[in-house]
């Protein structure tokens, strides 16, 4: 039967529950093991979809089509599972179940509560994505103490006694804070975190501890001691460089090993040797790409996580270090863009900032600068192109110009498009491309059809396509089930590629998105000419 592995946090949130269930999976999965990551969040939002990036970063995009947490993005890029709806799990979604059931009379007029009607339904979503494997992974959003996770702590619980000790084990995510004045390391939140776990009826039967400097063995002994857990189940997860660093990290420290003794896996040692060649990739690298990122969400970097994560992976194997730069889009001096070897023109919803992508885009087409498009990106482009090569003077998107009769950018009748929950039109999910031969897409992918996961409610109105072609703009993807544009690009150009699709999603460390690739290869190549088109007068304000 499946092992269940649940992974709690405590004394303050951030500390990485995401990348040490990542990590653990990884090994795992090197010992031989199928497994299954999850993550419960214990906010009432049905899902994160209308969340604001400013709070919670990045959607995160699966194979079906579901919008959810970005620590999947890290499972998927650790693990190399493909995960789906089912594997992101929110208090909000378990509550509306609940209570759609009730008012179908599924609960034959019982009294709904939290006990068993909110804990059953939490466990009957664990227990649905295992599908078998060997070790599914369950990560429970926020930290100990919040009073918001109790029933996922009261769920976990219970399948522990329903499963038994020798199938379940408790894995908690603590700090150990440096205090500077002192010049100490204390484990007293550590021993709180833990009191308070255990007054949820929870035992950790492993600790990982986070630091910003590795810890000593006397550190080790006192939390083993003080919070009941063998010496070897205590690990130290300290702050390093590169979270892909962090799996290597955690064998050195044991933690696979601490696993499979716990759970009886009996599995061989794990084989590191495709992780640690790729790793190696990065030594001796001296050269730089300055690589700049264009949004407007940039009050928690995470609102951009898959895009930076594929940058790092298309540098990696591009033997490239990336220095990357944040540009708001809401106010920068054009110039700024001069100095940078590519930008990236990532997804993004709403009127604001809008113009200053534009503008920023006509500077970079026009001086020869690399640019790779997303979602938005995309767009901004070809309303770009349509206004100053096409001569398109009102050439806009109906998300923001209402009272254009006919938008460049626009939802199309014909859009095969699944209804959110709060009745807009979105393409969610993995639809496929159609690559058009002897275009730079062609040479990117080197498939004829590409699969790729959507995030998006405009499209490029068709109406438009024969003017924008006639001028230049070359379409080359396009959906091959309803002819809208996939892809576009500019011929003489280093490189001016953007996607409909968000190609992040799908990159991982070993094997980096196709444009991302291709991208980071144009931008550490190209030798921006010194004679720069005079736009300075273009300042965002």
């Amino acid at each position: 039967m499946t092992k269940y592995i649940f992974v709690t946090g405590g004394v303050v949130s951030g500390l990485g529950k995401g990348i040490t269930s990542a990590s653990l999976g990884n090994l795992l999965k090197s010992r031989g093991l199928s497994v299954v990551n999850q993550k419960l969040d214990p906010y009432i939002n049905v899902d994160p979809d209308t969340m604001n990036p400013f709070q919670h970063g990045e959607v995160f995009v699966t194979e079906d089509g579901a919008t959810t947490d970005l620590d999947l993005g890290h499972y998927e890029r650790f693990t190399g599972v493909n995960l789906r709806k089912d594997a992101n799990v929110t208090t909000g979604s378990i509550y509306r179940k609940v209570i759609e059931r009730e008012r179908k009379g599924d609960y034959l007029g019982a009294t709904v509560q939290v006990i068993p009607h909110i804990t059953d339904e939490i466990k009957r979503r664990i227990k649905g994505i295992s599908n078998d494997v060997d070790v599914q992974i369950t990560e429970i959003g926020g930290t100990v103490g919040d009073i918001e996770i109790l029933p996922f702590l009261e769920a976990a619980r219970q399948i522990r006694k329903e499963f038994g000790q020798e199938n379940v084990m408790f894995v908690h995510v603590t700090l150990v804070p440096f205090i500077g004045p002192s010049t100490e390391l204390k484990t007293k939140p550590t021993q709180h975190s833990v009191s308070m776990l255990r007054s949820y009826g929870i035992s950790p039967d492993l600790i990982v501890l986070r630091s910003d400097r590795d810890l000593t063995d006397e550190i080790k002994s006192k939390v083993s001691l003080f919070c009941d857990v063998d010496l070897q189940n205590v690990i130290n997860a300290p702050d390093l460089n590169d979270i892909y660093d962090v799996p290597l990290k955690m064998l050195d420290e044991g933690l696979d090993t601490a696993v499979d003794k716990r759970l009886n896996l009996n599995t061989p040692e794990p084989d590191l040797t495709k992780w640690k060649s790729m790793m190696s990739l990065k030594k001796g690298v001296t050269k730089n790409v300055n690589i700049a990122i264009l949004g407007k969400y940039f009050g928690l970097p995470d609102s951009y996580m898959s895009v930076v994560e594929a940058l790092k992976h298309a540098c990696l194997q591009n033997k490239v270090i990336l220095n990357l730069h944040w540009i708001d889009a809401d106010n920068f001096d054009i110039e700024e863009l001069s100095s940078l070897d590519g930008v990236v023109v990532p997804g993004g919803f709403g009127y604001r900032g809008i113009e200053g992508k534009i503008s920023a885009i006509e500077f970079i087409r026009k001086n020869n600068i690399p640019f790779l498009g997303i979602c938005l990106g995309l767009q901004c482009a070809v309303i770009e192109f349509a206004r100053n090569v096409c001569g398109i003077s009102d050439a806009n998107s109906s998300e923001f110009s209402k009272n254009s009769k006919n938008p460049v950018i626009d939802i199309l009748p014909n859009q095969n498009l699944e209804k959110d929950d709060i009745g807009a039109s979105m393409r969610l999910g993995t639809y496929p491309c159609k690559v058009i031969s002897d275009t730079h897409a062609q040479e990117i992918y080197g498939n004829e059809i590409v699969y790729e996961r959507h995030r998006h409610r405009y499209e490029v109105n068709n109406k438009y396509r024969k003017d924008l072609e006639t001028s230049g703009l070359v379409f080359s993807g396009v959906s091959p089930d309803d002819d809208l544009v996939e892809m576009i690009e500019l011929k003489d150009h280093p490189f001016f590629v953007a996607s409909q699709f968000h190609p992040e999603f799908k990159s991982r460390p070993w094997d980096p998105a196709p444009m991302f690739n291709s991208f980071i290869k144009a931008s550490k190549k190209v030798d921006i000419s010194t004679e720069k088109i005079d736009d300075s007068s273009k300042v965002r304000d």
